[in-house]
């Protein structure tokens, strides 16, 4: 195709993917820098230049103003590009260039990729984390992630380079994560910088992560109020200052936020701590019932997961963060962890954690490691895999909870583990019903009930290579419906599902009878979920 006329071109993230009949949506704002209108041509085009739909535009504004058009693909593919060119002379100029789908999810404006958001509310999420670990923090204290810069309308939101090294224009900011945790039934949980940056600032993680730096204490108040602000705008009356703000958004009724986390990974410094403490204080003391999640640091052990300890305990601090990723064996032999842990001091939330792979080894090691989760969920107030999006071609860590491309996503075994969990959770737990060889760190099992539903939950995890058999005592209740559901995620150790090779690995559901005392004999590598109803 031959296109006369000058302008710009955008290939999106990998290519941007068009299907023949879907609706677009444009929006950008422009300007004339000369004397007359300007028209436009607005294609979509596939790389041989196939004219994939368009539309024309005339720009006849001296003053900014915003220009949306909407227009169908006659054609498709999969990397396309958008092309605004000019076909009469003139100066002009333009900002905030945005093209998005119809069909987002729950028909957003400014909304989630519908095929990427479903995945993530079908796993019934409790809370979601945002709007990420280091990328909170930044790469140096310009680059400190600060939540109003995020709000408002698109085009006065600033925009950044990020830690990660790719560019992010908070398109995607605090409006639209707060709307996606009440869309998905989600509880909010938004991560501020704790007055200091990463320590991996600057690329310092080559030689022992020495890049943290410090807000200078002349602007910790402003920097405390910043944070004290994000609760007024998430819960505040649309009559406060920040209340209004959300409600000017299009949401008057509040977030209800109950959590914030302050910090993430951070190294444990005298620099730190005298931040950290200043922002937990002032929460605490105009917001008591805000829970403030303080951190432990990026392993599970070592010298500043103890200095991160230590000010819980002097602080009293709600909840404690803490992040590991290891060797599935680990995953294992560790599923008791917290069965040590001490019931007076802070709650923990694991909110960073994944066994290094996405085999199904890995995820039958997660699931029997979660099971310790749920035993231990007196202590365990939250837990939350990551990292959780990566787009084929574009990764930077090793493991993942769900890949995409510009048209397929693909769930890992790590993800229907999660969903499995999650989707099945429960608020009583029972110590006596599963009987099995403690000798055998190969198997885990928990039981819990959903108070709500009366349902009773039983997760059996087997991580060896041959089957082993457990026994299930039900007489303490009263009734039990004759049949249960059953959902059983098998295969073989080093099975994987790929967007080359499909899923390999997928839950098989099915029914199964019900005795009030029976033998399950669970298959090698494994997680057999059962699901029973004890109310008629």
């Amino acid at each position: 195709m031959h296109v006369s006329g000058v302008g710009i071109k955008n290939s999106g993230f990998g290519g941007i993917l068009i299907t023949k009949g879907s609706t677009y949506h444009l929006t950008l704002l422009a300007r004339q820098l000369s004397a007359g209108p300007v028209a436009m041509d607005i294609l979509l085009q596939s790389p041989s230049g196939e004219p994939l739909a368009s539309a024309k535009l005339e720009l006849d504004s001296k003053e900014w103003k915003k220009y949306q058009l909407t227009f169908q693909a006659a054609a498709g593919h999969d990397t396309a590009s958008l092309l605004l060119l000019a076909v009469t002379p003139g100066k002009f100029a333009l900002d905030v260039v945005s093209l998005f789908p119809g069909n987002t999810f729950h028909n957003r404006s400014n909304g989630m990729r519908a095929d990427l958001a479903q995945p993530l509310a079908d796993m019934k999420p409790k809370f979601v984390r945002f709007p990420g670990g280091c990328l909170a923090h930044g790469d140096g204290l310009a680059n400190m992630y600060r939540w109003k810069n995020t709000i408002g309308p698109i085009e006065q939101r600033v925009e950044q380079r990020n830690i990660w090294s790719y560019h992010q224009t908070a398109g995607l900011g605090y409006f639209e994560y707060f709307q996606f945790c009440e869309d998905v039934g989600a509880k909010p949980l938004p991560v501020l910088p704790a007055g200091v940056s990463c320590q991996n600032s600057g690329g310092t993680w080559r030689v022992g992560g020495t890049g943290q730096k410090a807000l200078p204490m002349e602007e910790m108040q402003e920097y405390v109020q910043e944070v004290l602000d994000l609760i007024e705008w998430a819960n505040g009356p649309a009559t406060s200052t920040w209340g209004r703000k959300r409600a000017e958004a299009g949401h008057p009724a509040p977030f209800n936020l109950e959590y914030i986390g302050i910090g993430n990974e951070d190294k444990i410094t005298p620099e730190f701590e005298v931040r950290f403490r200043m922002i937990h204080d002032a929460v605490r003391k105009q917001y008591p019932g805000i829970r403030v999640i303080g951190t432990a640091g990026p392993f599970h052990s070592g010298d500043d997961f103890t200095k991160g300890w230590n000010i819980a305990d002097k602080l009293k601090v709600a909840v404690m963060d803490e992040h590991y990723y290891t060797e599935p064996d680990w995953f294992i032999s560790n599923q008791y962890r917290y069965d040590k842990y001490d019931r007076k001091k802070s709650g923990v939330y694991l909110g960073e954690y994944a066994s290094w792979g996405n085999k199904l080894r890995n995820a039958i090691a997660e699931a029997a490691y979660m099971t310790g989760l749920e035993r231990n969920g007196d202590i365990v107030k939250l837990a939350s895999y990551a990292p959780l999006l990566a787009k084929e071609n574009f990764t930077q860590w090793k493991t993942d909870l769900i890949f995409f491309n510009n048209k397929s996503v693909c769930l890992t075994p790590n993800y229907y583990v999660q969903q499995l969990f999650s989707a099945n959770s429960g608020d009583r737990y029972f110590h006596q019903v599963i009987s099995r060889d403690n000798r055998d760190t190969s198997i885990a099992a928990s039981c819990v009930m959903d108070s709500r539903s009366g349902d009773l939950i039983l997760k059996l995890v087997n991580t060896g290579s041959t089957g082993k058999e457990m026994t299930i005592n039900l007489t303490q209740f009263r009734y039990l419906s004759p049949e249960a559901t059953q959902v059983v995620l098998t295969g073989k150790a080093d099975d994987e599902n790929t967007l080359a090779g499909g899923s390999i690995v997928t839950p098989v559901t099915s029914a199964m009878k019900v005795s009030r005392q029976m033998s399950c004999l669970t298959p090698p590598m494994s997680l057999t979920v059962i699901r029973i109803k004890t109310k008629k």
